[in-house]
């Protein structure tokens, strides 16, 4: 079994030196993060050949060195995808970062809606699939890592239906209502492609929430506890928050070297507090707030000055870019504006430096910096959060660190601040100044404890574990599916039967659901169908729903089967009159209909549908995520109201049903086991009212649930196409 890592980036750095090239590790979370996992897995293994990184090398390459590179990264596990020059500045620089990038960042109006860029980013994710799938063998494993590759699971899917993928994002997932403003076609085939994937990880609740929100609004699929039934699979959402090599920047800091150059720094400041703020060039970080929060800060606390200096660091990214060229020469303004003016002979309020360091460097950074501020607009993580605690191995050092940040969700003994809050951030600066040692280290060893034990091996581990769950749950929900063999004895006992009866629920297992029931009338194939069934008078059908039985009849009058509607009120055996199973009273009604008329009102596209003997609320054409929260609002209401009264409420697809506590399909099925002995017994349906007809057939009886869900059913089917196939399986074996 191996184990590919694909992201957009291999891990490393080619730099061009007289026709030759050397090859560097790159920088990043990611690659440190995910690298490090590497290296113990392999060294740990006695199998040293179990991972492979799959990427783009980072240059354009002629083809006369495609082969040369090629052969060179493979010796180091790493498989190179080629791209030319147009292809990546309309995939990466185009479409990752002028589309995706600040829309799920929450800057809408900097995003481009340019055909030619999307046309790109397909175009890419599809040569990640091409060369990927060359390499796999069934027992593999494919970790997906971030939004560049957000179409690459479904299309590995498409290719490799038994793959084992999994799919991680490392930025923020937005709220639906920043989602939407994708393109329709755009919108669909990213969750769609994301789907293809088994397990799906986000690093904050919220980015999961919201991941989940948007499949359910705009591809109107709903979750169990994370779980989502697409198409004919299980797929689990969850959280996985990244941590750091706590061990690395814990032991670095007490280095031979970092202790040096840390001293170095600290005669350099002259004994002043220093508050560190270092990132990467880029809209999100929020740079520019801080900037100003400090500046306000040495306004408000003139006692400060000559105290305190901030060491700001920015790492050069997207040079040449117009937005973040504008955006640098704003940050050098107000950097030179505050220096202009509060600057003395002898002090200088920010020391500004912008370039790139190593992690040595970093470290003695983090161990001379008083306070870390760390104020991004919106961030997926924030990984610098975690390694300025890991490094303050004495427990000092105040983090203040924006609500916006993934981190924050875990490091919440912080100083937690909203990053557009100007006046919020210099408060926080003179709190953490001001904060005594004893608290700081309170705070910080609590902290440093939790990085220690979610750190990014146990980040990685949790991962592949869950994926290997899902796998294994997928597995087992596929030994209930009715497969070729299994098929294949049903029809044989089908066949050597005399007498045989088929019960079919009808919508969903016989038609697909529509957002108005009254146009999911059966289609000329379906009547043909039943009608080629019902013409072996050896078979006894039977047609079950929850529909009224003026419905049925004006739908079915044709086909020779027995009819049963309200699920069990209203029986019609085979060439006679409709008859009411049981007399009941419906008198409750009065007192619920205004309550769902209420209810109807408050959600538009709901409505509700009053039946002889009972009455649904329907909500498939409202909104999914506000019907949803009026729906459970509403089954509590009536769940009350109706407590002292013979009656049940229950959940369906997209509906809620009030009807007698005494009548359901179980009790409805049991009217065609007298007088008749049926060798051979069949039951499909796809919904919690079809539960109570597979409990109350005789063991021999074979039952099939249309869907992957959970069921008393014997089996199962993915969905009404594979009904009818079955159905007309049976009609060609007599």
């Amino acid at each position: 079994m191996k184990l590919y890592i694909v992201s957009n980036r291999l891990p490393v750095a080619f730099k061009e030196s007289k026709g030759s090239y050397i090859i560097n590790k790159s920088p990043g979370g990611l690659v440190s993060g995910i690298s490090a996992y590497l290296d113990s897995i392999n060294s740990s293994s006695l199998d040293k050949t179990n991972y492979h990184w799959v990427g783009w090398p980072g240059l354009t390459f002629p083809e006369n060195k495609k082969l040369e590179i090629d052969k060179l990264l493979k010796t180091s596990k790493l498989i190179p995808i080629f791209l030319n020059e147009k292809t990546m500045d309309k995939f990466y620089y185009g479409f990752c970062n002028k589309t995706i990038w600040p829309l799920f960042h929450y800057f809408p109006a900097y995003s481009a809606y340019e055909n030619e860029m999307w046309e790109n980013y397909k175009l890419v994710n599809e040569k990640f699939c091409d060369i990927i799938c060359d390499y796999l063998n069934n027992d593999d494993t494919i970790w997906i890592h971030d939004y560049h590759l957000m179409l690459l699971p479904g299309l590995i899917r498409k290719k490799v239906y038994n793959a084992k993928i999994g799919f991680f994002l490392h930025i923020p997932f937005p709220h639906f209502e920043i989602f939407r403003l994708f393109p329709p076609e755009w919108r669909e085939e990213i969750l769609k492609g994301i789907l293809g994937a088994d397990l799906i990880g986000f690093h904050t609740n919220d980015y999961t929430r919201y991941f989940l929100g948007c499949v359910l609004r705009l591809l109107g699929y709903n979750n169990d506890l994370g779980e989502i039934q697409f198409e004919d699979r299980i797929i689990k959402i969850d959280t996985f928050p990244m941590g750091i090599d706590f061990k690395v920047f814990n032991d670095l800091s007490v280095s031979e070297n970092v202790v040096n150059e840390s001293k170095s720094l600290k005669m350099n400041f002259k004994n002043r507090k220093i508050i560190l703020s270092i990132d990467r060039l880029d809209y999100s970080k929020g740079i520019l707030n801080r900037l100003e929060g400090f500046q306000l800060f040495l306004e408000k606390n003139p006692q400060w000055h000559k105290k305190v200096t901030m060491l700001v660091i920015m790492v050069p990214s997207r040079i040449g870019v117009e937005r973040y060229d504008q955006m640098k020469k704003e940050i050098d303004e107000i950097i030179g504006k505050i220096n202009g003016l509060y600057s003395s002979l002898h002090w200088t309020p920010i020391i500004y430096q912008f370039k790139s360091f190593n992690n040595e460097q970093l470290s003695a950074f983090y161990g001379i910096s008083d306070v870390a501020l760390i104020t991004p607009l919106r961030d997926g993580m924030n990984l610098i959060a975690k390694e300025y605690i890991s490094s303050r191995v004495d427990g000092t050092g105040v983090l203040i660190l924006s609500e916006m940040a993934g981190a924050s969700k875990e490091m919440i003994e912080t100083i937690i601040i909203n990053p557009n809050h100007i006046e919020n951030i210099a408060n926080a600066i003179k709190d953490a100044l001001e904060m005594e040692k004893s608290e700081q280290m309170e705070r910080n060893n609590i902290i440093r404890e939790r990085l220690k034990n979610n750190d990014v091996f146990k980040w990685a581990n949790n991962f592949l574990v869950s994926l290997i769950h899902i796998k294994s749950k997928q597995m087992t929900f596929g030994k209930k599916y009715l497969d070729d063999d299994i098929k294949t004895k049903l029809i044989k006992d089908f066949k050597k039967s005399k007498k045989s009866i088929i019960f079919l629920d009808y919508d969903g297992t016989l038609v697909p659901f529509f957002d108005d029931p009254k146009k999911a009338c059966p289609d000329a194939e379906l009547i043909q169908l039943l009608t080629s069934l019902t013409s072996d008078n050896s078979i006894h059908l039977v047609i079950i729903s929850g529909r009224d039985y003026q419905t049925l009849d004006e739908w079915f009058w044709n086909i020779k089967a027995s009819l049963i509607a309200e699920h069990g009120v209203w029986l019609k055996k085979k060439f006679k009159k409709w008859k009411i199973a049981k007399k009941m009273e419906s008198g409750w009604k009065s007192n619920i209909i205004p309550i769902l008329k209420e209810y109807s009102n408050r959600l538009a596209g709901s409505f509700y549908e009053e039946k002889s003997h009972s009455l649904v609320w329907h909500y498939r054409k409202a909104d999914k995520i506000h019907g949803e929260i009026i729906a459970n609002e509403l089954v509590d209401n009536l769940i009350d109201i109706t407590a002292s009264m013979n009656l049940q409420v229950l959940r369906g697809h997209n509906i809620v049903e009030i009807r007698n506590i005494d009548i359901n399909k179980g009790t409805a099925v049991k009217n065609f086991n007298n007088g008749v002995n049926y060798d051979f017994i069949l039951s499909i349906g796809d919904d919690w009212t079809d539960e109570d007809m597979f409990k109350a057939l005789p063991q021999e009886a074979y039952s099939i649930k249309v869907g992957m869900s959970r069921s008393f059913s014997k089996f199962n089917l993915y969905n009404y196409s594979e009904v009818r196939s079955l159905l007309k399986d049976i009609i060609n074996a007599k």
